[in-house]
Parts: C-alpha cells; structure tokens; sequence
C-alpha cells in the first residue's frame, strides 16, 4: 500500500539563502550581505588604487569605478534597501563616502539615501517637477502608526509597474 511522505519530512528550517545574489537571513536581515558586499567592493577599491599608477587617467578610474562598485552596490538594491537596518545603511553611505574622499566619485554624486529623500522632497514640495505625478492623498480616519506617505496606492498593474513614482512609492 502507497503511503505519502509526511508534509515535514522533506523540510528543514534553513538560517539564510540567497536569491539572486541576495543573501537574507530567516529574519529578514540582510545584514550578511551587506557586509559581503563591502568586503568585495573594498577589495576592487584597492585593486583601482593600483590602475593610475599604471596610467589610467582620473576620467577613466572613475568611469571603472562606477562600472565596477557602484553597479556592484546597486544591483537589486531596490529588492534588499527596505530590510536594510541603520547600521547597514550608515556602512554603505561611509563607504560612498570614503569612495568620495579618495576621488573615485565626485562628492555631488547620488547615495543611496538620496532616494529617500527625492520621496520626501517630491511629496513635501507641491512645487516640485514630478509633484503633479503622485497620486492622490489618502484621509485616514485612524492612527495606529507613523506612515511613509499618505497616497493612495493603485492597484499594482502593468501600466503602474513602469510608472517611476508609484514603483518609488510602493518601494519607500
């Protein structure tokens, strides 16, 4: 007589995975990756303070830079930014930062927090270019907690995926 296998038997409780390329913890954390994130960035760092000694032009290392770390950094950012904690995302702004110092990117250039801020800046500034974009504000009648905006979020369809600001809003 056949007898099915048991629902657990055939799973185990795992600590972390990696999805594309993205390690997150069973609570969410992807504190893990961040960290191994910085480690390989800080290595390709030091492997572009060797390029001008070899003679890279200043343009050029910063274009490898951005080629290199920056699309390193960057990639999936949108799908792990959000699990991020304080000290995972003061780490990176640090790094940019020492990137900066060093001449690798100019101190002008976009971090990562400077997303969070185009949402506050967009939605605090009725003067603003892509203000008009937004949706229109929710009323609630209750308080159960601070919240990120106030907008009404439609309903998620192929038209909304390629709308910049309602991605942004459904991210932040």
């Amino acid at each position: 007589m056949y007898k099915p296998p048991s629902v657990t038997s055939g799973f185990s409780q795992v600590e972390r995975t990696k999805i594309l390329g993205v390690t997150f913890t069973r609570k969410l954390s992807v504190s893990q990756h961040v960290d191994k994130l910085l480690a390989t960035c800080s290595q390709s760092l030091f492997a572009l303070s060797t390029l001008p000694q070899h003679g890279l032009p200043d343009d050029a290392l910063r274009a490898v830079f951005q080629a290199i770390i920056i699309n390193k950094l960057s990639y999936a950012s949108p799908a792990w930014w959000g699990f991020t904690s304080a000290d995972d995302r003061n780490c990176l702004e640090t790094f940019l930062c020492r990137s900066a110092k060093l001449g690798y990117r100019a101190n002008s250039s976009a971090t990562f927090a400077s997303r969070d801020q185009l949402n506050t800046r967009l939605s605090r500034n009725s003067q603003h270019l892509l203000h008009p974009l937004l949706p229109p504000e929710h009323e609630q009648h209750y308080s159960l907690r601070d919240q990120s905006h106030n907008y009404q979020l439609p309903d998620q369809s192929t038209l909304n995926d390629n709308n910049f600001i309602i991605s942004m809003l459904y991210n932040y």
